[in-house]
């Protein structure tokens, strides 16, 4: 792992890193080569996870530094220092956090937090507030930016797309979209679920655009009970209600038992003795499996891992990560239909 990191580190700070010759067999076994042509193709979605997050690395430090030139002109300006032009201009313009919003933010994620509300005031304000913050700069970094020249010619790295199918998968979004996002996620897995209001913001951002694809990897050694929540929305899939059945398992702390899920059936207002007979008779174990297989087969390694027409982006990343990827893919698009 260390050395992982250390070549991560040499990769992204532009260091050369030579291990063999070139046209060098890696190995050779009674005289029969192994190429590194053989050894990058089995390793194709792990070295593109790689270089994306090489070229991710680059980017933030890249756009930090662009925006402390921004700053640092636009207080050389004003004859002000930065702190000052970031108090007038960001701090002094963010209005106090009020009791609503408070109220509002609990009432909407009191299940994850399971404290009395009382407790967590001071909390759920300061983070509020910072958020209002966060949202002010960006705005005047924007609004800095649109005024200046600014140039990136940082270069992403080549495209290499896995091929995952998401054939019979759940999906929701037009069958002719231009982008495909297949998203291979564990119903008990945390950063699944905080991952979740990114998701909707990409399907509110990008509307018919994108389709987005349900694929199970529920990982046993982490999760064990998870395979039979994936198995119980299968069987929701059945009477059409799979992504409420969804979200009704992303609602709350994970939870597993024939009947919590026979309740969330019956407020969902499925067929409840159909469900109950699908579920018990274990037809979708199988199922589970094939798409746990495939996602090894194209390089997940964790949850959630996103395929976006076939790229991959590991992890329960920011918007900007997905937008930039679902941007340059609809420049493709666009590019190809000329």
């Amino acid at each position: 792992m260390v050395i992982f990191w250390t070549l991560l580190l040499l990769l992204a700070f532009g260091f050369p890193i030579t291990l063999h010759a070139a046209g060098e067999p890696l190995a050779e076994v009674d005289g029969v080569a192994i190429t590194s042509e053989e050894v990058e193709k089995s390793l194709a979605s792990q070295l593109s996870k790689l270089e994306e997050q090489i070229y991710n690395l680059k980017r933030q430090r890249v756009e930090a530094l662009i925006n402390e030139k921004l700053l640092a002109k636009e207080a050389a300006k004003r004859g002000v220092s930065v702190p000052a032009l970031l108090d007038a201009e960001v701090t002094s313009k963010v209005g106090l956090v009020t009791e609503q919003e408070i109220e509002k933010f609990y009432q909407e994620n009191k299940a994850q937090l399971k404290v009395e509300e009382s407790s967590v005031r001071d909390q759920i304000r300061g983070h509020l507030q910072n958020q209002k913050l966060a949202t002010k700069r960006e705005e005047f970094l924007k609004s800095l930016r649109s005024q200046a020249k600014v140039t990136v010619n940082l270069k992403p790295p080549p495209v290499l797309r896995a091929e995952v199918s998401a054939d019979g998968a759940p999906s929701k979004g037009p069958a002719k979209a231009p982008v495909t996002i297949v998203e291979f996620s564990d119903f008990h897995c945390p950063f699944c679920r905080r991952v979740l209001p990114t998701l909707a913001q990409l399907e509110s951002q990008y509307g018919e655009k994108i389709k987005l694809v349900f694929r199970d990897f529920p990982i046993d050694n982490l999760h064990p009970e998870a395979s039979k929540a994936h198995e119980a929305a299968r069987c929701a899939n059945e009477q059409g209600k799979f992504w409420a059945y969804h979200d009704k398992l992303f609602a709350g702390p994970p939870k597993s038992s024939p009947e919590i899920f026979k309740g969330f059936a019956k407020d969902l207002g499925l067929n409840v003795t159909a469900f109950e007979s699908c579920f018990a008779s274990g037809k979708y174990q199988a199922a589970v499996k094939k798409d746990i297989e495939e996602g090894n087969r194209v390089g997940v390694t964790g949850t959630p891992a996103f395929f976006i027409n076939g790229r991959i982006i590991s992890g329960a990343q920011p918007l900007e990560a997905f937008a930039r990827v679902i941007d340059d893919e609809l420049a493709r698009v666009q590019s190809s239909a000329r």
